[in-house]
């Protein structure tokens, strides 16, 4: 198998392409909705630095139960998911608050599964539970609040709301099972088979939500792209 340096140095060309397509799309945007769309550009912007940091082998730290934990990987996920929420949340025009106590949510899963790829079992296992209950509550905002909000839109700002809301959580959803599996928890996975499946996920889901919000605004007709997207 390759080397888990190919696989980041794959990452960061990926994130870097995807930051340069993204970046090219704010041409095609009205500049009313060039403040939220950057959002999306600061995504894979934020991951190029820490995968090119993992592909010049800054940052990898050993476990308790001998595994290795990538911290540059778990600084990259504090910052950039909850700016997919904050995007969700404001793309969806629901209330400040709401959003504020989703970011709070996502902040915690991913403080809470950098604490538990650290330690040792039991305690490893109370952190997964409690990164399980906090992502839980952002599923239920982005299904609950968000959604209503972006419902109350209409037409195809809810339905793009919906695309980008199923798109992230399916992705997303695979994160827990690949740190279960992974070389800090049941390590039924190596730690460069789990470098290649989390390179992978990460392209597709920063650069491809990025892509699919950018298609989904251009479709809109100019009278919806300028005053039916709630959140500028």
């Amino acid at each position: 198998m390759a080397s888990i340096e190919l696989w980041f140095t794959l990452g960061t060309a990926g994130m870097a392409l995807g930051t340069l397509v993204l970046a090219y799309g704010l041409r095609l945007l009205p500049r009313s909705q060039w403040r939220r769309y950057s959002i999306l550009i600061a995504v894979p912007g934020i991951a190029v630095v820490a995968y090119a940091l993992m592909a010049l082998d800054v940052g990898a730290v050993e476990t308790a139960v001998g595994g290795t934990a990538f911290i540059p990987r778990y600084v990259d996920w504090l910052l950039t998911t909850p700016l997919h929420i904050l995007y969700l949340g404001l793309f969806a025009g629901a209330a400040r608050g709401v959003i504020g106590r989703a970011v709070g949510l996502q902040t915690a899963t991913i403080v809470l599964g950098l604490a538990g790829a650290l330690v040792a079992a039991p305690l490893k296992w109370v952190l997964y539970a409690g990164g399980l209950v906090t992502f839980a509550g952002v599923v239920y905002y982005a299904y609950g609040d968000f959604g209503e909000a972006a419902e109350r839109q209409g037409g195809a700002t809810a339905a793009l709301y919906r695309k980008l809301r199923a798109f992230l959580v399916v992705l997303w959803l695979v994160y827990p099972l690949i740190w279960l599996v992974g070389p800090n928890s049941l390590v039924l996975m190596d730690v460069e088979t789990t470098a290649l499946v989390v390179t992978y996920i990460d392209i597709v889901s920063k650069v491809g939500l990025g892509l699919i919000a950018l298609n989904g605004q251009l479709a809109f007709d100019d009278s919806a792209a300028v005053t039916g997207a709630p959140g500028d």
